[in-house]
């Protein structure tokens, strides 16, 4: 198990104590996620779909990379990773 640090973006900051950071221990991103849910119930749902999977408005990376890139859910987690849920963001011309 990886000790780690979910970090969570202000509309989820609520469901999560009022915080901007909640420290864990899980493998993979799926684990980072279930103890989140453990921990603070309800979130999952906020971040996933009814199938498991990352909700389409909404960006998951491991320090710098985006997961879509990497092993997805099933991306191996470290000490001192960064798992960061981020609100993707439309917009253009």
């Amino acid at each position: 198990m990886a000790n780690i640090v979910v970090r969570v973006p202000a509309p989820l900051q609520k469901m999560v104590g009022n915080k901007s950071e909640v420290p864990l221990t899980a493998r993979t991103v799926t684990e980072a996620l279930a103890a989140l849910e453990t921990a603070h119930p309800g979130v999952k749902d906020k971040v996933c779909d009814e199938s498991g999977k990352v909700r389409k408005y909404l960006n998951l990376y491991v320090n710098d990379e985006d997961i879509r890139f990497l092993k997805g859910e099933g991306t191996e987690l470290k000490d001192g990773d960064e798992v960061s849920i981020i609100p993707a963001i439309a917009g253009g011309w």
